[in-house]
């Protein structure tokens, strides 16, 4: 009989990539394999489009500034952790993953009352919230960076995996990036993007570059914005005709493996799956670490690519800076500085994430 693995995650595509990466390994060695995963997120899009079975279950976190946002996260919690424990009762898995979000914490306390051992992925060199509290009852914990070691309940096993790369993104050649996109072979492209959810701020810096970066002779721009923030974007660009045959605008791409297979650069935000990403295509990149982030996790996340000279790590506060916009466009028309960049990057790539997180959640079967 073939091992069944529950997958659960959500919330943002940096914890539903590495769970598919995942995924395509479990299924290669003959595991069945579902995700459990928000009925509003775009795990509920991603997963299924994946071929993976989805299951949907409510979660929501709380407001810390709002007391009362409390007891309704507690109870949909509640309420889906007895879904799921009835769901168990049908499917009767052997292991359960977690990499985060709201909707692991229902998932993963299931499993602990049946007795199904758990295994957490920790993305970031910060750990989140539903992970540190789901690690305190795991098997084992499986992390990106070493530094998050120091949030893992002392007693618990933890291993450094790194960070799962889907096979599309490692194994899509350039010339089926270029074929996709319809960018012309010797063309220089430079890929802009804020992760799943967009950034508003890069948005309106790159924006603002419109005209200077077309005037680069034979320079494609592909700028992912968010859809939120699709329409404002555009209306920023306000592109002609003709620009629009060099500077693509789209709200989201479901088709990254190509994005980055086809990109020369990168802009983007500093999240550990767009990182790993990039690195596993070697690729140049300007990276702007939210703000925001926990512990301002993002910065940490893109330091070792600084200090290898792979990247420049501009401050969100700095994208209307003039050193901004001269690095952007340095990056966009200089071959020799792409090419450095990319020696560099080529000494970060990781080692296979998938097969070495793919090892612990086997040694949970056995």
């Amino acid at each position: 009989m073939s091992k069944r693995v529950v997958l659960t995650g959500g919330g943002t595509a940096g914890h539903i990539y590495p769970a598919l990466a995942l995924a395509e390994r479990l299924a290669a060695d003959g595991c069945e394999v579902w995700f459990a995963g928000t009925p509003g997120g775009i795990e509920s899009r991603i997963v299924p489009d994946a071929g993976v079975a989805f299951v949907p279950f409510e979660s929501s976190g709380f407001n810390r500034r709002h007391p009362m946002t409390l007891p309704k996260g507690v109870a949909r919690i509640m309420r889906s952790t007895r879904k799921a424990k009835a769901w168990f009762r049908d499917i009767r898995p052997d292991v359960v993953v977690a990499f985060g979000g709201y909707v692991s914490i229902p998932v993963a306390r299931a499993a602990e009352q049946t007795g199904v051992p758990v295994v957490v992925h920790e993305q970031n060199s910060v750990m989140g919230m539903a992970n540190k509290y789901i690690a305190k009852k795991a098997r084992a914990v499986c992390l990106t960076y070493e530094e998050a070691a120091k949030y893992v309940p002392d007693g618990v096993k933890w291993t450094v995996t790194g960070n799962p790369v889907r096979a599309s993104v490692v194994d899509t050649t350039r010339k089926q990036g270029r074929a996709y996109l319809g960018i012309p072979d010797d063309a220089t492209l430079l890929v802009v993007f804020g992760g799943s959810k967009g950034a508003r701020h890069i948005n309106e810096a790159v924006a603002a570059m419109k005209d200077d970066l077309l005037a680069i002779d034979g320079l494609h721009v592909v700028h992912i914005t968010g859809e939120a923030e699709l329409e404002a974007t555009r209306s920023r660009l306000s592109l002609a005709q003709g620009e629009e045959e060099r500077y693509h605008v789209m709200g989201y791409q479901d088709h990254m493996a190509e994005t980055l297979a086809a990109a020369d650069a990168v802009v983007s935000r500093a999240g550990a799956t767009s990182l790993a990403e990039i690195s596993a295509k070697a690729i140049p990149a300007i990276l702007v670490p939210y703000p925001y982030a926990t512990n301002d996790h993002q910065r940490t996340n893109a330091r070792a690519y600084a200090d290898a000279g792979a990247a420049l790590v501009v401050d969100d506060a700095e994208l209307e800076s003039a050193p901004f916009k001269a690095a952007v466009l340095r990056l966009a028309s200089d071959a020799s500085e792409r090419a450095r960049m990319r020696e560099a990057m080529l000494t970060l790539q990781p080692e296979d994430a998938a097969a070495k997180l793919d090892e612990v959640v086997e040694s949970c079967l056995a």
